[in-house]
């Protein structure tokens, strides 16, 4: 199936700086507008983070790893691309990172980083080796036009809305291209995590101008990093599910729609193209311009699940939660 994801293909956006989006975008809930409203880059740690072993969430925009935006919780961590990596083939895909400590580990592992330690390596407290690219990575959004993904570049803006120990809640601003002749389309997607669950909720606004988009056709993917992992869809309890293994370990991650948005439809899209293949559930956004869903995963050596079966029935059990 055609698919735009290769860097060649694929319809991104690059702006030279947040000034061009003014050019495209206009209103008082548009990119521009929320684009300033960031709070001021922290200072990268030059040495070790003592580590404090009190379970919290946590998220921050990371200008020491080219302008990576982390966030976690109690059992599960992720990071999106910012505008440091434009240029590569990462965009709004969004990456797992392997905790198996419930203590926050977002510091102490960028911290490594800068002094030459790999976060690629488990070295006691999980790693991270999953793969993302161009692909959608865990729960990555894309526009759907014609049994296409219309995917977004890296995001162009972020602001923190809550930092508490029990939750954390932040918006990224993404921009897609225009399709068939359209005014382009912006996206905030506003992420909240909380302490005991493997998942984050996203409620994504699309607007055009600054005005929301209404029943906008929108595919939120799981990679199968290439088909090596094997994908469940599950229509009729609003899930779609992957289960690979990565270094002798399962990992399951998986997306669940939130109740009041249609699943149109669920797929598994297979492709040559390297991070071109993935589980896709198909949806609409509603009056507002808006989809929510929840997306995680869960790892078997951090040690709350064994099994498929096992990371089913969590997916199942959110499905079925009214929060």
């Amino acid at each position: 199936m055609p698919h735009l994801t290769s860097r060649l293909a694929r319809a991104r956006v690059v702006f030279a700086s947040l000034g061009a989006l003014a050019g495209l975008l206009s209103g008082p809930d548009s990119l521009c507008a929320q684009s300033a409203t960031h709070a001021p880059a922290p200072a990268a740690p030059a040495a070790a983070v003592a580590v404090d072993q009190t379970p919290a969430t946590g998220c921050r925009f990371v200008p020491e790893r080219k302008d990576d935006f982390a966030w976690e919780n109690d059992q599960v961590a992720f990071r999106a691309y910012g505008p440091a990596l434009r240029a590569g083939p990462e965009d709004s895909g969004i990456d797992c990172w392997l905790k198996r400590v419930p203590y926050p580990i977002i510091d102490q592992w960028y911290s490594g980083y800068l002094r030459g330690v790999s976060y690629h390596q488990d070295r006691g407290e999980g790693y991270d080796p999953y793969h993302v690219g161009s692909s959608r990575g865990c729960g990555g959004l894309a526009l759907w036009s014609d049994d296409q993904l219309v995917l977004s570049d890296t995001y162009v803006a972020w602001r923190v809305i809550e930092h508490r120990p029990e939750r954390s809640v932040f918006e990224l601003d993404y921009l897609y291209p225009a399709v068939a002749g359209a005014t382009p389309i912006a996206e905030t997607k506003r992420i909240s995590i909380r302490l005991g669950e493997p998942f984050f909720r996203v409620a994504a606004r699309f607007s055009r101008a600054g005005q929301p988009v209404a029943d906008l056709a929108i595919a939120i993917g799981v990679t199968t990093h290439d088909g090596k992992a094997r994908a469940t869809l599950r229509p009729e309890n609003r899930w779609i599910a992957c289960w690979e293994t990565l270094d002798k370990e399962g990992l399951g991650t998986g997306v669940v729609l939130d109740r009041g948005f249609p699943v149109v439809e669920t797929r598994e899209v297979k492709n040559t193209t390297k991070d071109a293949s993935h589980a896709l559930l198909l949806t609409r956004t509603n009056a507002s311009g808006v989809v929510s869903y929840h997306t995680g995963f869960a790892w078997t050596k951090a040690g709350r699940i064994q099994s498929p079966e096992e990371w089913a029935a969590r997916l199942d059990a959110r499905a079925a939660s009214n929060d």
